[in-house]
């Protein structure tokens, strides 16, 4: 197809910097960079076993308690090394890194901080299931920007309804960068023989009702009562109380997850549980809550934690875990009603329901 055609990521950029006459083009320049840091990380992952990056740990255990695969490592030094040259940031912080990055000396420091999981379902890798990336961009305060004081954690800690920009590259049969800067959601797809992103998915919308949900079943036991409650009526399908059937999905690649909800529809729950009741949810508020709840909401859609909005969230820490539901609005919305609701007693349980067994 001819290039007249298809508008390039960077066409796309410029035409929104249009919109705003007293931009300076960092954001444009570090959106590229980006780019650069998913298209370099796409090619090590298409490589495979052939670039002898599968197969092993790194040797390494991150700040989450998780040993880290050589692509883990590989693909937080290829978003450092793109994006900590160009001016455009304050800092920088990783799901891979015990704390902050800050630009260094020898480089300009600009307004923009960029939080980021370099590489996520990095458990999929050696399987050959679909990976990606995601990242967010938040403000950096003043005085950090001014360089009247060092960078800190705490400059990170900021609700996600703050972000300026947030997206995910997703590594599959075609590697995609799906983006919002605040003007809904866009993909784009990477040519990979022009080695440039192409707009080929304008203006996604969530779609508002769905007959598909994922979770990991295996935690079932551990669900609780509102989220049980939920997939139950889903299994129940059409002679239950929703009066439809459900498809289950679980890929445990989060990215592949919401590309198909943006995609298709539907509902991703990864939700607060008593597996662990030290941590009160699995993934991480600052590089997967915050940015995949940004994007649903421009599209349309809606992201919780099953009991208030994800992006009113106000971070606590750097690496802080919560639950997350994400997808069409009706879905989560029914979740929320759930936890809003008193606990039901169950009546499939004679020991335990109404309809006991040492009732007079």
């Amino acid at each position: 197809m001819p290039l007249s055609q298809r508008t390039t990521l960077t066409q796309f950029l410029i035409e929104q910097r249009r919109r705003f006459p007293q931009a300076s083009g960092d954001f444009n320049a570090l959106i590229l960079d980006i780019a650069l840091a998913c298209k370099a990380i796409a090619g090590s992952v298409a490589y495979g076993a052939l670039g002898g990056v599968l197969g092993g740990q790194a040797g390494s255990i991150n700040v989450q308690g998780e040993e880290q695969k050589k692509l883990d490592v590989i693909s937080n030094e290829l978003f450092i090394r793109a994006c900590e040259w160009g001016g455009h940031l304050a800092g920088m912080a990783s799901e891979e890194m015990d704390e902050p990055y800050a630009i260094p000396p020898h480089y300009p420091r600009g307004k923009y901080l960029l939080v980021f999981d370099p590489l996520d379902g990095s458990s999929n890798i050696d399987v050959n299931v679909s990976v990606g990336s995601i990242f967010s961009v938040l403000r950096a305060p003043q005085a950090v920007v001014d360089g009247e004081r060092p960078l800190q954690a705490q400059d990170f800690l900021q609700p996600g309804e703050r972000q300026v920009a947030a997206g995910y590259a997703l590594y599959g049969p075609s590697t995609m960068l799906v983006l919002s800067v605040g003007t809904g959601v866009h993909g784009f797809t990477l040519d990979p023989q022009l080695g440039e992103f192409f707009l080929s998915h304008p203006d996604i919308r969530v779609p508002e009702k769905t007959q598909e949900f994922a979770i990991n079943a295996s935690n079932s036991r551990f669900w609780e009562p509102p989220v049980k409650r939920y997939v139950d009526e889903c299994l129940a399908g059409k002679t239950g109380p929703r009066g439809k059937d459900f498809n289950m999905r679980w890929i445990a690649s989060m990215v592949a997850e919401a590309h198909r909800i943006f995609m298709r529809g539907g509902v991703f729950l990864y939700p607060r549980d008593t597996k662990d009741p030290s941590k009160p949810g699995r993934l991480r508020l600052l590089y997967e809550a915050n940015p995949i709840g940004y994007l649903m909401e421009q599209a349309g859609g809606r992201a919780s934690t099953g009991r208030e909005p994800m992006l009113q969230v106000q971070p606590t820490s750097l690496h802080q875990r919560i639950g997350l539901v994400f997808g069409s609005r009706e879905e989560v919305e029914r979740i929320e009603q759930y936890h809003r609701e008193p606990a039901r007693v169950r009546d499939d349980i004679p020991l335990f329901a109404e309809r006991t067994l040492f009732r007079d």
